[in-house]
């Protein structure tokens, strides 16, 4: 079997890791990739080696995790990871309802953490 990257996938847990922080400033975080080629990838584009490396480092996961063909080890991502990804799967909601969700679970994850449960 071919393995791909499932850019649906990182562009997704790079959404949420951004929150409502800008562009530029996740750029700025990551160092060397600009605000233009994270926009990019976000629109499920595939970056090149180099920066999905550094994509893959600043959302603090596997590489392995993005690759279609192999089995995905879902153990590894985070309880709110696990949800986007499975949301991000699905075959039968649309992209609008998908992202409308993924925004609920973003905002669940944040009322954890503030009130100190997560």
């Amino acid at each position: 079997m071919k393995s791909t990257l499932n850019t649906e996938l990182l562009a997704s847990m790079i959404k949420s890791k951004r929150g409502g922080m800008g562009l530029r400033q996740a750029a700025e975080e990551l160092g060397t990739v600009s605000a233009a080629t994270l926009s990019r990838v976000e629109q499920g584009k595939l970056p090149d080696v180099e920066t999905f490396i550094k994509i893959c480092k600043w959302l603090n996961v596997a590489t392995d995790i993005f690759i279609v063909g192999e089995k995905t080890n879902i153990s590894k991502l985070s309880e709110k990871e696990k949800i986007v990804y499975q949301l991000r799967a699905s075959r039968e909601l649309d992209k609008e309802t998908i992202d409308t969700m993924v925004s609920m679970v973003n905002i669940a994850f944040m009322k954890v953490r503030k009130n100190g449960k997560g």
